[in-house]
């Protein structure tokens, strides 16, 4: 790597800036596949988060007697890092939820309408501060969230729910129903 060597302080500065905002970002991706047990694709992330890290602080170290801006890059490189790798992961949407849906009164039409969408809803009776409710609960990807509370919110716009993530599942109702359900179900049969 000695082309790096005989860039400009400012231009080996923004290098360094860029490199180390791509390994920091593929780092927080890495800690999330950790938190949810991708253990391969962790493996993989960490392999090259640490390949770039090494990269960027060889250049650093080596240079920051004459240049002081390579540190500042740096550090900026990682700070802006732990928002970008912020900003794909949620963009990616990886994993599982669980949505959990509070109804104060008999909402039979969400859960036709979820189960006519595909998903598996669960619904139990409880007590809440002003009487009886309906709780529905609703596994799904991440990334079908919005979808999902979309279509509950537009039946019931004041509806209270919880989103939360889904560490460990058994495969059984892992994936939505392979067939269509409700009333739409019976024009679909064969």
């Amino acid at each position: 790597m000695e082309w790096l060597s005989e860039l400009s302080p400012w231009v080996l500065a923004l290098v360094i800036f860029l490199v180390r905002m791509i390994d920091v970002s593929i780092g927080t991706l890495r800690t999330i596949c950790v938190v949810q047990g991708r253990m391969g694709l962790s493996v993989v992330l960490g392999f090259f988060e640490v390949l770039i890290w090494i990269a960027a602080l060889s250049q650093v170290i080596m240079g920051v007697s004459e240049s002081p801006i390579l540190m500042v890059a740096y550090a900026g490189g990682f700070a802006l890092g732990n928002a970008v790798g912020i900003g794909l992961e949620r963009r990616l949407a990886l994993g599982s939820v669980v949505v959990r849906i509070i109804a104060q009164e008999d909402d039979a039409e969400i859960v036709r309408t979820l189960r006519a969408s595909g998903y598996r809803a669960t619904t139990f009776e409880g007590e809440g501060v002003e009487g009886p409710v309906d709780l529905i609960y609703v596994r799904c990807d991440r990334r079908e969230v919005s979808k999902l509370l979309k279509a509950v919110k537009f039946l019931k716009p004041n509806v209270f729910y919880t989103v939360e993530p889904v560490q460990e599942q058994s495969e059984r109702f892992a994936e939505a129903l392979p067939h269509a359900t409700g009333w739409r179900a019976v024009f679909k049969m064969k």
